[in-house]
């Protein structure tokens, strides 16, 4: 599916959580119907197919980067993430994503998504800006360069700045 990204941002209420299921290689096992919703997409378009079907472009891939290694070590993380809906609109989520476990080994994971702060997003934006040109001009390391520079600016993990924020 090719979206062709849009201005315009899609809004939701304070009490919605969007939540989603993957398979351990990222593929949609399970989705609310609210984050069904809010992408504007069926069930079917969206079951069985890899996450990023919804990220968007704006997004830096050292943020994805992060996130699956925090993953792949087991342990959970929070993300601020602009994803695309099938009409090319956005929103943002504060994501909790975890791993999920069955007898002892991770069998997939879990996403829980709330609206972010105003104020946080005004952080974030900018930076998310800054990691994207980064990556156009040098790769995806010098973006993740920057973002190690600046946790260490404020002597932070990045989950901790996160959850600062």
């Amino acid at each position: 599916m090719n979206i062709i990204a849009r201005e315009n941002e899609v809004g939701f209420n304070d009490d919605t959580l969007l939540v989603t299921k993957t398979d351990l290689k990222g593929k949609i096992t399970y989705a609310n119907r609210a984050f069904i919703d809010i992408v504007k997409m069926d069930e079917s378009e969206l079951i069985g197919k890899a996450h990023n079907i919804i990220r968007h472009p704006d997004m830096p891939k050292a943020i994805f980067k992060l996130l699956w290694d925090y993953l792949k070590d087991s342990k959970e993380i929070n993300a601020y993430v602009k994803n695309i809906c099938k009409d090319g609109s956005y929103y943002w989520v504060f994501a909790n994503v975890t791993p999920s476990y069955f007898e002892d080994k991770i069998v997939g994971y879990h996403s829980a998504r709330r609206k972010p702060k105003q104020e946080a997003l005004d952080i974030i934006k900018p930076l998310y800006k800054t990691l994207l040109d980064l990556e156009k001009q040098k790769g995806i390391e010098a973006s993740l360069n920057k973002i190690q520079e600046i946790l260490d600016e404020k002597g932070m993990e990045y989950d901790e700045f996160i959850i600062s924020l």
